[in-house]
């Protein structure tokens, strides 16, 4: 009967050591996070090109005028470019290039920024979101409101005005009043504040405002900088900032005459700058 009792104590023993063995099983896909949902999509682009490749060679040509006059060893140095520091070309890269004419000097500055979420639930694209929302609102655009009909209309809810958004300074008076120069022409937002340009659909003023731009890539905007009157530099500065999925890519375009009485033409650089983009867009997409 002993012999009994102690085979039925270590059959019990046994049995509860076992079922404590299953519990311990499953405690680790009880833990949380651990099977309530699966990480975010990574982004879409995984590497990045090379910036120093990435502008076609009639592009550049296009975009750097008086180079054809240039000796063909300084030629090949112009369009070679000059690879900006980065110390993950993985995750950042850029290129420089700058022709000095006669006429004046033009620089193109290309940057290539691949963004990656550390956050599990963020996806890459969502991220890359965020990043070109900051740089978007840094930009401080005209408000939507500001551009529309009324010719002229200064930008409510922004630090710049009409005058400023355009660059054009040349018919302001002492009060900043930029409607009309003495000869009555309608500042268009180029270098002199000279006639309409031709173009439809508001005055050439709003046309040439920084601002949003529609079907470029999934987002992107337009800005434009020009010193005001009176500096001694009469640089422009045009920048279109664009995102595909997780890439940011950030063009600036820059025109410096040679005669400090002279300004760049703002819709020649804001078309060409555009333009740039637009291929730029087609080759990620290829």
């Amino acid at each position: 009967m002993a012999y009994a009792t102690g085979a039925v104590l270590i059959a019990a023993l046994a049995a509860g050591c076992s079922g404590g063995s299953g519990s311990g099983d499953s405690a680790p896909d009880g833990k949380p996070g651990n099977t309530t949902s699966s990480p975010a999509p990574p982004g879409k682009y995984r590497t990045l090109p090379d910036a120093c490749r990435a502008i076609p060679l009639a592009t550049l040509k296009d975009l750097l005028p008086g180079t054809a006059d240039m000796p063909e060893a300084q030629q090949e140095k112009v369009f070679e470019g000059a690879p900006t520091v980065t110390y993950d070309t993985d995750r950042r890269i850029g290129c420089r290039w700058k022709s000095d004419a006669p006429e004046g000097a033009r620089s193109i500055h290309l940057d290539f920024e691949r963004v990656v979420s550390y956050d599990t639930s963020v996806s890459d694209d969502d991220r890359a979101r965020e990043v070109y929302a900051k740089k978007e609102a840094a930009a401080d655009l005209p408000t939507a409101g500001a551009t529309g009909d009324t010719p002229g209309a200064t930008p409510t809810g922004s630090g710049k005005s009409a005058s400023d958004a355009t660059g054009d300074t040349s018919g302001a008076d002492a009060t900043g009043d930029a409607s009309a120069d003495t000869d009555g022409k309608t500042p268009d937002g180029t270098a002199d504040g000279g006639a309409s340009d031709g173009e439809t659909g508001g005055s050439p003023a709003e046309n040439l405002q920084p601002r949003p731009l529609d079907k470029l890539g999934d987002s992107a905007f337009l800005d434009d900088a020009l010193p005001r009157a009176g500096s001694t530099a009469r640089h422009r500065t045009v920048s279109v900032v664009f995102r595909t999925s997780n890439v940011i890519v950030t063009i600036e375009y820059t025109a410096q005459p040679a005669l400090s009485t002279q300004a760049p033409d703002g819709k020649e650089l804001q078309e060409k700058a555009q333009a740039l983009a637009r291929q730029l867009v087609e080759s990620f997409n290829a």
